[in-house]
């Protein structure tokens, strides 16, 4: 997105640089990156950072209005509801596609939203390890706000610990030694000292949650929420297991009722130029003339599955529970990251970190993902090169 700098890079590209990368990134990490990391990071103009900023800054506006609670409470299932205290989310994360407007100028527009924790400590991580071996201008950064990697990893393991030591602190997930995010898991230990706990291992002793730690039983009192529910509703082979949807004796890093309260549910309520029209399929009393222009997403799903990219009057009908679903208005990508040999579309992702007790969040970072497919995301890359994870370095 930045010429000069594009060029620069592609020039100095090799295989050999590459592999060296991931293989840095894997002797730190044996065997836990599943995902596949692009070649190359995304370079990205003053001017779109801003549009990306400003736009998330508009919707925070919503998030903090006192009406925000009642008009999502809706969203969330209530098989899904979580008992305990709230407060608000620490982590939101936006994703925007780069896009093209009529005027043919670039301009970001949200694709989805989530009031749950990304990749917040590979993000960290990785781009050191991309800084070591390709030439990256200085100045260039994946951190926001000002912050560096010394005071993004300060607030990071501020918020993730509140006033709790790392050893009464966890970070949950289903079996997450398995899960293909578990680098992501590693290097918040290696950030915040927290040990990634499975669902599973949960002992609950009246309101109180324990763990085992080096053979001793130690008390919870604050979590780092990876749990999906979707996911954990399709596992049938966990066993017993605690419920966390009962009032615990814990806090919360974020509430997993945030998962739904920010997330494709609250699109139709966000009126921005750079968000896309969005409906609730329920609402929609006469089928748009030009439905080609449109997706059909499920409330909730996770990592694209479900939606509906060429939608047609059939998929319309075939719906069961259309107060489940939403219709957005597609989005023109750009296919502005030259490679080798087609250009690449690309989403970035600002993720915001909101300390307990601040009155907004701030953001921090991002990671970045390529495509050559239809959507974003390894399954409709196969096979394909200068595609999957990546990073924004932001022009100074």
């Amino acid at each position: 997105m930045v010429s000069a700098v594009r060029k620069h890079f592609n020039q100095q590209f090799s295989q050999e640089k590459y592999r060296a990368m991931l293989k840095e990134l894997d002797d730190l990490y044996p065997g836990a990156i599943e995902f596949r990391l692009a070649e190359t990071p995304v370079f990205v103009p003053k001017d779109f950072t801003q549009k990306m900023i400003g736009a998330c800054e508009s919707i925070i506006d919503l998030i903090i209005d006192p009406s925000f609670m009642d008009i999502t409470a809706p969203g969330i299932p209530q098989s899904d509801k979580v008992g305990g205290r709230y407060g608000f989310p620490q982590m939101i994360a936006f994703d925007f596609g780069v896009c093209i407007n009529e005027e043919s100028a670039l301009e970001p527009q949200l694709i989805e939203m989530q009031g749950f924790p990304s990749l917040y400590a590979f993000q960290v991580i990785y781009p050191d390890v991309l800084r070591k071996h390709f030439d990256i201008p200085n100045g260039y950064t994946q951190f926001l706000n000002n912050h560096n990697r010394e005071t993004y990893t300060r607030l990071f393991k501020k918020i993730i610990l509140g006033n709790h030591q790392p050893e009464n602190v966890i970070l949950l997930e289903i079996k997450p030694h398995e899960q293909k995010t578990r680098v992501d898991f590693y290097g918040t230990r290696d950030l915040t000292g927290i040990e990634p706990v499975c669902l599973t291992e949960l002992i609950k002793e009246g309101k109180q949650l324990f763990y085992i730690l080096n053979g001793k039983k130690t008390r919870i009192h604050r979590i780092y929420n990876r749990v999906i529910f979707d996911e954990l509703h399709s596992r049938k082979d966990l066993g017993h297991f605690i419920d966390i949807r009962e009032e615990l004796d814990v806090e919360w890093v974020p509430h997993p009722d945030w998962f739904y309260r920010v997330s494709k549910y609250t699109l139709p309520f966000i009126s921005h130029p750079y968000v896309p029209e969005t409906f609730f399929l329920n609402e929609v009393m006469q089928l748009p003339s030009d439905l080609q222009n449109f997706v059909l997403k499920p409330l909730f799903s996770f990592a694209g599955q479900g939606v509906i990219i060429d939608v047609t009057p059939g998929d319309i009908l075939n719906v069961r529970d259309p107060h489940n679903w939403i219709l957005q208005r597609k989005v023109n990508y750009k296919n502005v990251v030259e490679t080798p040999d087609i250009p690449a579309k690309t989403e970035i992702r600002i993720m915001y970190l909101w300390e307990d007790g601040a009155p907004r969040p701030q953001p921090a970072i991002n990671l970045a993902r390529l495509s050559k497919g239809k959507m974003i995301g390894t399954r409709y890359n196969k096979d394909k090169e200068w595609v999957g994870g990546s990073v924004a370095f932001f022009e100074p």
